[in-house]
């Protein structure tokens, strides 16, 4: 499997989130360990798994802001 890794910088980028919320907030409440991100040879940078962070971003997305219609459509509210 290929995965792309991400610094912290570089996830701040694409999420447009500041690294620093990025540290403090969402890793390890958000972003977990083993899934979401790795520290590669037991050190201390941490590098970001791409794919599993933006599969999990788009499938809560699409799981709270839609609204199935009886016509087979979707209302995003």
């Amino acid at each position: 499997m290929n995965n792309t890794y991400l610094t912290t910088e570089e996830l701040s980028e694409r999420i447009k989130y500041d690294a620093r919320t990025i540290r403090q907030c969402l890793k390890d409440s958000v972003l977990f360990e083993g899934k979401h991100y790795i520290r590669p040879f037991g050190g201390r940078k941490i590098l970001y798994i791409w794919e599993v962070i933006e599969e999990d971003m788009l499938s809560r997305a699409q799981d709270n802001l839609t609204i199935p219609m009886a016509n087979g459509g979707v209302c995003h509210g």
